[in-house]
C-alpha cells in the first residue's frame, strides 16, 4: 500500500462527507456564455492558444521502445512526427517536407532509419536533419542546415509523451509545468504499463462539451443511472486545485468500509477513480487497477475528436486476463458513449437559442477550475513557463 498524505486527507474528507451528508462546494455558481461553445472566433482563439502553445499528451513510451520507431499524429491540425533517435532521445517534428510541403510520413506508425518524402524523395534523418535529395544538381547550392524538419518541443515524463504543436524559441520547463501533478502521476507507474487498446472517435459537438463531461460527477446518477452510478457515491467527491490542472477524486460506494480503519491502514487506490485533468485537453483517469489517457481536440465549431489509450499493468497473455480487460474496455466505452450522446444533444440544442449562459453549479468544481485556467491562457496570463503560482 502506497497511500500518500494527500490521499489520506482525501479519504478522511470523503468519510466526513458521508457522515454529514455534504460534498465539495465552490463558493458561488459560475455563468459560462454559450458563445464560448458556438462562436467560430472563440474557437480560433482556443486553437491558436490552447492547442499551439501548450504541451499535449500524444502517446506512451511503449510506442517508441527502440531507436527508429515512430508514430504520427494529425488531430490538432498540425501534422506531427514523433520518433526516437539512435541515442534513444525523443524527437518531434512538423511532418511536412521542406521542399513542397508534402507529408513526409503517411503511416500511423513504424520503424525507419531515415524518412523520405513520398513526393520527390527528399530525405531526413532521425534528428530531422536534411540528408539529401534526388538529382541535387537542379537545385544549386542548398543550405542543408536550414532545410531540416521543423522541430517541436517534445518531452517524455511518467511514461507519457507530450508535444507542443508549434515551435518554441524559448526552452519549455516541462517539469515545472507538471510539478503540481507530479506526485499523483509518479505514483501510477505508467512507465511500466502497456497499451491494451487505443481508439479515436469523431463526435458532433464542440470540444468543450466533451471535455466538461469528465470534469464533474454530478451527472453520474442521471446520465449513467444504469451503468456507473451504482459503483460510486452520488455526487460526493473531492476536487484539488493543481492550477492549471486539477485532481478529482471520485470514491467508490464501498469507501465507507474504511470508516473504522486506523488512518495509517487506509488505502486509496482500490477505493477511488481519479480524474487527473492536465491542462488544456488531457485526462489521466486512474481506475483501481488500470488507467485511461483521454485527449479531446476540436476539429470545428461543432465537432471534436476523442482519443483514448487504455493502459494496463502488464500484457494480457492468459484468456482470463484478456476476458477481464476486455470487459473493462467494453464497460468504459459504454459509459463514455452515454456522455457523448448527451453532448451531441446539447450541440443540437444550441439552434434553439434558449440559453444565453450555462450555469456551473457549486458541485461542479472542475468546470470552474478549468474555465479559470482557460480564460487565463486566452488572456495571456498563463504560459507554460509561468505555470506555478
Amino acid at each position: 500500500m502506497n497511500t500518500s498524505n494527500e490521499e489520506l486527507d482525501i479519504i478522511n474528507t470523503i468519510l466526513e462527507y458521508c457522515e454529514s451528508g455534504t460534498t465539495h462546494l465552490e463558493p458561488e455558481t459560475m455563468l459560462n456564455p454559450v458563445t464560448h461553445y458556438t462562436d467560430p472566433d472563440r474557437l480560433k482563439q482556443e486553437i491558436d492558444t490552447l492547442f499551439r502553445k501548450f504541451p499535449i499528451i500524444v502517446g506512451h513510451r511503449e510506442q517508441l521502445k527502440e531507436p527508429g520507431e515512430y508514430f504520427t499524429h494529425k488531430d490538432t491540425g498540425i501534422p506531427i512526427l514523433v520518433t526516437r533517435n539512435r541515442a534513444g532521445e525523443l524527437n518531434a517534428f512538423v511532418n511536412v517536407c521542406r521542399h513542397r510541403g508534402a507529408l513526409v510520413v503517411n503511416e500511423p506508425c513504424g520503424k525507419a532509419n531515415t524518412f523520405s518524402c513520398p513526393y520527390h524523395g527528399w530525405t531526413y534523418d532521425l534528428d530531422g536533419h536534411f540528408r539529401g535529395m534526388r538529382q541535387a544538381a537542379g537545385f544549386g547550392e542548398i543550405d542543408k542546415a536550414t532545410h531540416g524538419l521543423v522541430q517541436l518541443p517534445a518531452f517524455e515524463r511518467f511514461g507519457l509523451i507530450w508535444v507542443r504543436p508549434s515551435p518554441s524559441e524559448a526552452a519549455i520547463d516541462i517539469d515545472a509545468w507538471l510539478t503540481p501533478m507530479a506526485e499523483q502521476l509518479g505514483s501510477l507507474g505508467l512507465e511500466s504499463h502497456t497499451i491494451y487498446r487505443e481508439w479515436s472517435l469523431k463526435r458532433d459537438m464542440n470540444w468543450r462539451i466533451a471535455l466538461e463531461g469528465f470534469q464533474e460527477n454530478y451527472h453520474f446518477c442521471s446520465a449513467h443511472k444504469n451503468t456507473a452510478c451504482s459503483s460510486y457515491l452520488d455526487n460526493q467527491s473531492v476536487f484539488l486545485d493543481k492550477y492549471p490542472h486539477f485532481r478529482h477524486a471520485v470514491p467508490l460506494a464501498k469507501i465507507t468500509e474504511q470508516k473504522d480503519m486506523a488512518p495509517a491502514t487506509r488505502d486509496y487506490r482500490p477505493y477511488f477513480m481519479t480524474q487527473n485533468y492536465l491542462f488544456p485537453c488531457n485526462f489521466v483517469q486512474a481506475m483501481t487497477d488500470h488507467v485511461y489517457i483521454h485527449t479531446i481536440i476540436p476539429t470545428g465549431p461543432e465537432s471534436c475528436v476523442f482519443k483514448c489509450m487504455m493502459l494496463i499493468p502488464e500484457p494480457a497473455v492468459t484468456e482470463k486476463a484478456k476476458k477481464y480487460w476486455e470487459a473493462n474496455y467494453e464497460g468504459v466505452r459504454k459509459v463514455f458513449n452515454e456522455d457523448f450522446e448527451i453532448g451531441e444533444g446539447i450541440q443540437k440544442g444550441f439552434a434553439a437559442g434558449v440559453n444565453t449562459n450555462f450555469t456551473f453549479g457549486r458541485y461542479e468544481a472542475g468546470l470552474h477550475l478549468a474555465q479559470k485556467a482557460m480564460e487565463d491562457a486566452l488572456e495571456g496570463k498563463l504560459e507554460v513557463s509561468s505555470a506555478i503560482r
